[in-house]
């Protein structure tokens, strides 16, 4: 598989929680040979706390303050892949500054397609993890509907057919600075 020369990349891959944003970061910055990142993993090594107890012990609007100010760590850095909170667009003009940091990509994956990733991993994931299979889907729905302002602003919208390695190495290549 064809593998890209190190340049300067500052992507955020964004998108519904399920959609493969950590999966994507992982693979992409391996084949252009820079880091990847997890936003919630980075904010839970700095709070030293899971997403579930932040949001059990101090709530959301606390993890959201400390989304962004960790999200904003990342301007100093030079090259990165980094996938974002299902959330994270939504929040503190969050998706503003990542559009004017770097290339902002959206993975937006079927709803069906995100409940049968998202069932065996309720328990982990504080949002959706007191909902029947059921409610998930009703769930994820009316989710994508209050989100979707934010995830429009993204500099490009991968859908099923494009969420494909050769198709974000493309965009990558095309988009490098």
């Amino acid at each position: 598989m064809e593998t890209i020369t190190p340049i300067q990349h500052k992507i955020f891959l964004i998108g519904m929680m399920g959609s493969g944003k950590s999966y994507w970061a992982k693979s992409l910055a391996k084949k252009i040979k820079t880091g990847g990142y997890d936003l919630d993993f980075v904010i839970e090594s700095n709070e030293e706390k899971t997403i579930q107890e932040i949001f059990a012990e101090d709530g959301e609007e606390y993890f959201r303050i400390q989304e962004a100010k960790i999200l904003r760590w990342f301007k100093e850095k030079k090259s990165f892949v980094l996938a974002t909170g299902g959330g994270t667009p939504c929040f503190s003009e969050n998706i503003k500054w990542m559009n004017q940091q770097g290339l902002t990509i959206w993975i937006d994956e079927p709803i069906d397609e995100l409940v049968k990733r998202l069932v065996p991993e309720k328990a982990h994931r504080p949002l959706i993890k007191n909902l029947s299979d059921a409610a998930l889907h009703d769930f994820l729905t009316n989710k994508r509907n209050e989100r979707l302002p934010f995830y429009e602003q993204a500099t490009i919208h991968l859908t099923k057919a494009d969420i494909n390695e050769k198709t974000f190495l493309k965009i990558i290549k095309e988009n490098a600075k």
